[in-house]
């Protein structure tokens, strides 16, 4: 080896180090700043700290963590759903009607149930296939893609709806899907922590999940491997409405009707969520771990503003300058590399 190689050794050595150390920073920050807040709040309301309302904190995050996750997987292909909340509300809708159908034409609980689920998740997948097609085929920005399908599918839900909400959800589907418990997990908990490692195993153990990070990573290095990047972008897109149709699903159980408004502010919680917990825009780095971080800093920034009663505007500032510093420090990051 040459005296150049044997003085390069240590200084690839040193920066390898100084890396890895600013990763496992990167990656703490969140938690620790997790941490910060629900203390700071605390200092303020006592009411914070209380178990009562830690457990409404998990509960609600379980939502939030969830539509994370849907942000998560197309935000790693350097995408983004601006249409996620309408497609919620949309789904919230459709399945009520369809559910609200059924139960008057006499069919079986159970078969309302199972219509009432196929509905919504038909709906979802629908939605993400236009979603998918149009960006991977036909070229178009995800923004103005999914910018185009935020209003088509909030003029599906109200006019369906007729701009009231859809009653009729039955009992059982109420009961499953946010009533139930499993040795004291609340179902939307136990739902989201299922989806979650399933989500996990799948973009960290198969052929697709790599396949996400290489073209968030690189997209031009993925076509020229021979990637089919249309089809995972499609598949992509359908699975991220997919999962945004099972929240709203979830929240349809909760509210006990379907409502055209349910998806309210969702586009942008969830990908504050994701952005906050670590996720990058620039594509390549997120997981299952990151949204659901991101899912637990946003609920109870949400929480203790409420409870400190913090205005409601107020709060919307707060947020959408979360996201703003949230891409910063993602900048600054990979600057940093």
């Amino acid at each position: 080896m040459s005296d150049l190689d044997l003085s390069a050794a240590p200084a690839t050595a040193s920066g390898a180090r100084r890396l890895a150390v600013q990763a496992l920073l990167w990656q703490a920050a969140v938690p620790i700043a997790l941490v910060l807040l629900l203390l700071g709040f605390a200092a303020v309301e006592p009411t914070v700290l209380t178990p009562g309302n830690l457990v409404n904190i998990v509960q609600q995050a379980s939502y939030l963590a969830l539509f994370a996750m849907a942000q998560t997987v197309v935000i790693l292909t350097r995408g983004f759903d601006l249409a996620l909340g309408p497609t919620v509300s949309m789904v919230s809708v459709g399945a009520a009607l369809a559910m609200a159908g059924t139960v008057a034409s006499g069919y079986d609980p159970v078969a309302v149930l199972l219509i009432g689920l196929a509905a919504g998740f038909a709906l979802g997948a629908a939605c993400g296939l236009f979603n998918g097609l149009v960006v991977a085929c036909l070229r178009v920005s995800p923004f103005v893609a999914t910018l185009g399908s935020y209003n088509i599918a909030i003029g599906i839900a109200t006019t369906l709806s007729a701009g009231r909400p859809v009653q009729g959800v039955p009992d059982l589907f109420s009961h499953l899907l946010y009533g139930a418990s499993v040795f004291g997990v609340p179902a939307a908990v136990l739902i989201t922590l299922i989806v979650g490692a399933t989500l996990h195993l799948v973009l960290t153990r198969t052929v697709y999940g790599r396949e996400l990070y290489i073209i968030g990573t690189n997209p031009r290095a993925a076509t020229v491997a021979g990637l089919p990047v249309k089809r995972l972008l499609v598949a992509t897109y359908v699975l991220c409405s997919t999962l945004a149709a099972l929240g709203a699903l979830m929240m349809t159980a909760r509210t006990g009707s379907g409502e055209p408004n349910l998806g309210g502010s969702l586009s942008l919680q969830a990908i504050a969520a994701a952005v906050v917990g670590g996720t990058s825009l620039a594509g390549g780095r997120g997981g299952v771990g990151t949204a659901v971080v991101g899912a637990l800093f946003v609920t109870i920034l949400s929480n203790g503003m409420n409870l400190t009663r913090i205005d409601g505007y107020v709060q919307m500032v707060v947020l959408g300058a979360i996201v703003i510093i949230g891409v910063v420090l993602d900048r600054l990051r990979l600057e940093r590399r």
